[in-house]
Protein backbone atom coordinates (compact mmCIF):
# COMPACT_ATOMS: atom_id res chain seq x y z
CA UNK A 1 0.00 0.00 0.00
CA UNK A 2 1.68 3.01 -0.99
CA UNK A 3 1.50 6.42 1.15
CA UNK A 4 -1.13 8.94 0.02
CA UNK A 5 1.25 11.51 -2.19
CA UNK A 6 -1.49 13.95 -2.60
CA UNK A 7 -2.31 13.93 1.25
CA UNK A 8 -6.17 12.76 0.67
CA UNK A 9 -7.83 11.52 -2.30
CA UNK A 10 -11.60 10.27 -3.14
CA UNK A 11 -11.32 6.55 -3.74
CA UNK A 12 -13.51 4.85 -6.72
CA UNK A 13 -15.66 2.95 -3.69
CA UNK A 14 -16.92 6.83 -2.56
CA UNK A 15 -14.27 5.88 0.56
CA UNK A 16 -11.10 8.45 1.22
CA UNK A 17 -7.28 7.72 1.78
CA UNK A 18 -4.78 10.28 3.42
CA UNK A 19 -1.65 10.53 5.12
CA UNK A 20 2.03 10.22 4.48
CA UNK A 21 4.38 8.48 7.15
CA UNK A 22 7.22 9.20 5.15
CA UNK A 23 7.15 12.70 4.97
CA UNK A 24 10.56 14.50 7.15
CA UNK A 25 8.28 17.64 7.48
CA UNK A 26 5.02 18.48 8.35
CA UNK A 27 2.28 18.60 5.56
CA UNK A 28 -1.69 19.66 5.38
CA UNK A 29 -4.42 19.90 2.99
CA UNK A 30 -7.26 22.15 3.81
CA UNK A 31 -10.73 22.38 2.43
CA UNK A 32 -10.71 18.92 0.92
CA UNK A 33 -14.31 18.46 -0.13
CA UNK A 34 -16.32 14.70 -0.32
CA UNK A 35 -19.59 14.01 0.34
CA UNK A 36 -20.69 17.85 1.19
CA UNK A 37 -17.88 17.63 3.98
CA UNK A 38 -14.79 19.61 4.65
CA UNK A 39 -11.71 17.42 4.93
CA UNK A 40 -8.32 19.00 6.37
CA UNK A 41 -5.47 16.45 7.00
CA UNK A 42 -2.07 16.82 8.50
CA UNK A 43 0.63 14.61 7.93
CA UNK A 44 4.56 13.50 8.43
CA UNK A 45 6.75 10.85 9.99
CA UNK A 46 5.61 11.78 13.57
CA UNK A 47 1.50 11.94 13.34
CA UNK A 48 -0.98 12.03 10.65
CA UNK A 49 -4.49 13.67 11.71
CA UNK A 50 -7.51 13.83 9.97
CA UNK A 51 -10.40 16.55 10.85
CA UNK A 52 -14.32 17.17 9.12
CA UNK A 53 -15.90 20.28 9.11
CA UNK A 54 -13.39 20.88 11.44
CA UNK A 55 -13.69 18.34 14.34
CA UNK A 56 -11.27 15.57 14.89
CA UNK A 57 -11.79 11.97 13.13
CA UNK A 58 -8.70 10.05 13.32
CA UNK A 59 -5.18 10.35 14.78
CA UNK A 60 -1.96 8.32 14.59
CA UNK A 61 1.35 8.27 16.39
CA UNK A 62 3.42 7.88 14.73
CA UNK A 63 2.53 8.91 11.34
CA UNK A 64 0.81 6.37 8.93
CA UNK A 65 -0.87 6.16 5.32
CA UNK A 66 -5.25 5.02 5.44
CA UNK A 67 -6.78 4.08 2.48
CA UNK A 68 -10.25 3.01 1.92
CA UNK A 69 -11.35 5.14 5.28
CA UNK A 70 -15.01 5.13 5.81
CA UNK A 71 -17.67 5.70 8.36
CA UNK A 72 -21.28 5.48 9.40
CA UNK A 73 -23.27 5.16 11.69
CA UNK A 74 -22.78 1.81 12.71
CA UNK A 75 -18.64 0.91 11.80
CA UNK A 76 -15.60 2.14 11.01
CA UNK A 77 -13.35 0.95 8.73
CA UNK A 78 -10.15 1.46 6.72
CA UNK A 79 -6.95 -0.10 5.92
CA UNK A 80 -3.50 1.12 7.46
CA UNK A 81 0.13 1.28 6.80
CA UNK A 82 3.16 2.88 8.90
CA UNK A 83 7.04 2.41 9.11
CA UNK A 84 6.28 1.17 12.87
CA UNK A 85 3.63 0.03 15.46
CA UNK A 86 1.20 2.97 15.68
CA UNK A 87 -1.20 4.13 18.13
CA UNK A 88 -4.91 4.90 16.44
CA UNK A 89 -7.20 7.40 17.96
CA UNK A 90 -10.89 7.31 16.41
CA UNK A 91 -13.61 9.78 17.41
CA UNK A 92 -17.06 8.05 17.96
CA UNK A 93 -19.83 8.27 19.48
CA UNK A 94 -19.53 8.89 23.57
CA UNK A 95 -20.12 6.46 26.14
CA UNK A 96 -20.78 3.61 23.61
CA UNK A 97 -19.40 0.37 22.97
CA UNK A 98 -17.60 -1.15 20.23
CA UNK A 99 -16.25 -4.39 19.16
CA UNK A 100 -12.69 -4.34 17.21
CA UNK A 101 -11.19 -6.23 14.82
CA UNK A 102 -7.73 -6.00 13.42
CA UNK A 103 -7.27 -7.96 10.28
CA UNK A 104 -10.38 -9.82 10.86
CA UNK A 105 -9.18 -10.76 13.91
CA UNK A 106 -11.44 -9.94 17.45
CA UNK A 107 -9.15 -7.54 19.91
CA UNK A 108 -12.23 -7.14 21.99
CA UNK A 109 -14.93 -4.59 23.46
CA UNK A 110 -13.53 -1.59 23.95
CA UNK A 111 -15.92 1.37 25.19
CA UNK A 112 -15.44 4.89 23.82
CA UNK A 113 -15.34 8.05 27.05
CA UNK A 114 -17.07 10.96 27.14
CA UNK A 115 -15.60 12.63 24.87
CA UNK A 116 -16.27 9.57 22.19
CA UNK A 117 -12.16 8.59 21.71
CA UNK A 118 -11.17 5.38 20.71
CA UNK A 119 -7.58 4.18 21.01
CA UNK A 120 -6.42 1.23 19.20
CA UNK A 121 -3.15 -0.07 19.35
CA UNK A 122 -2.33 -1.68 15.86
CA UNK A 123 1.58 -3.41 14.72
CA UNK A 124 2.51 -1.92 11.58
CA UNK A 125 5.39 -3.36 9.05
CA UNK A 126 6.58 -1.16 6.31
CA UNK A 127 4.74 -1.94 3.01
CA UNK A 128 1.81 -3.77 4.59
CA UNK A 129 -1.36 -2.83 5.54
CA UNK A 130 -3.73 -4.01 8.11
CA UNK A 131 -7.09 -3.90 7.85
CA UNK A 132 -8.80 -2.24 10.83
CA UNK A 133 -12.65 -2.51 11.67
CA UNK A 134 -14.60 -0.75 14.71
CA UNK A 135 -18.30 -1.96 14.85
CA UNK A 136 -21.21 -0.48 16.99
CA UNK A 137 -22.48 -2.77 19.54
Amino acid sequence: MPVVEELIRTEQDGTISFGNYKLNAKAKHDNFEHDGDLYKVKTFYEITKLERNGSFVYESVPGTAVEHFHVDDAKVEFLVEGSQDAQVTLQLEEDCEYEVFVDDAAVGGMKTNRSGKLVVGVELNEGTAVKVKVIRK
